[in-house]
């Protein structure tokens, strides 16, 4: 598997280069900010118009990690429709994939800013899942420990070769895991945004996706 295993709360994880967190040993693999239908959602707004294969490809990729990992339970931790509306406007093909991705598996939709509400997708509905020791919800609550979040979309910028590079990334601390936004055409979050910045311990790590996933201090710079 092409990823990066570190020690979080006593618990062995794995962050992937697609950005999906994987918790072996209880066969789960969870990820953040798919924003299905954005596209959908941008043209309905009136914005300019994007190709519209977003949720094509994260639903893509997504099947992929879980073939890969043969995933028992998946957990999405918010944020997973770009709102309600486009939940709803999804065509019958994607939702008869989504339909087919978790037949078989136990299936968590953790509610988030922009999707707060039930869809009408099969699955469990919650607020924050606690699966001990661990507790995922979409946004980090600065008094938690051993807490998986998402909703930043955290992003490093490095110098490589004489060029700078920005990829998404997960941060890791003592006591919380960011994960990156996993959706196709979403943006992100420099990791030395204030609000990154006062949420994340001096010694986080960022651990950088891409191709394969590199370890490096988070950049608290600007």
């Amino acid at each position: 598997m092409n990823g990066h295993s570190f020690l979080f709360s006593g618990v062995n994880l794995v962050a992937m280069a697609s950005g999906a967190l994987w918790w072996p040993e209880q066969r789960l693999l969870c990820v953040s900010d798919l924003h299905l239908g954005k596209s959908e959602r941008i043209a309905r707004r009136g914005g300019g118009p994007l190709p519209p294969y977003d949720t094509h490809d994260t639903l893509n990729r997504l099947a992929d990690d879980l073939e890969r990992c043969s995933a028992e339970t998946v957990v999405c931790i918010g944020d997973s429709f770009d709102d309600l509306d486009a939940a709803n406007a999804l065509p019958d093909n994607e939702r008869l994939w989504i339909t087919r991705l978790q037949a078989g598996r136990r299936w968590v939709w953790i509610e988030g800013n922009h999707d707060p509400g039930p869809v009408g997708l099969g699955g469990t509905h919650l607020a924050e899942l606690s699966a001990m020791p661990l507790t995922f919800r979409h946004i980090a609550n600065p008094g938690s420990q051993a807490e998986v979040s998402g909703h930043y979309h955290p992003k490093v910028q490095l110098r490589l070769r004489g060029r700078t590079v920005s990829r998404p990334a997960f941060l890791v601390d003592a006591n919380r895991v960011i994960l990156p936004a996993y959706g196709t055409y979403t943006g992100g979050l420099r990791s030395n945004a204030p609000i990154l910045l006062d949420l994340m311990q001096p010694k986080t790590v960022a651990l950088v996706t891409g191709k394969s996933v590199h370890a490096v201090p988070m950049p608290r710079n600007a």
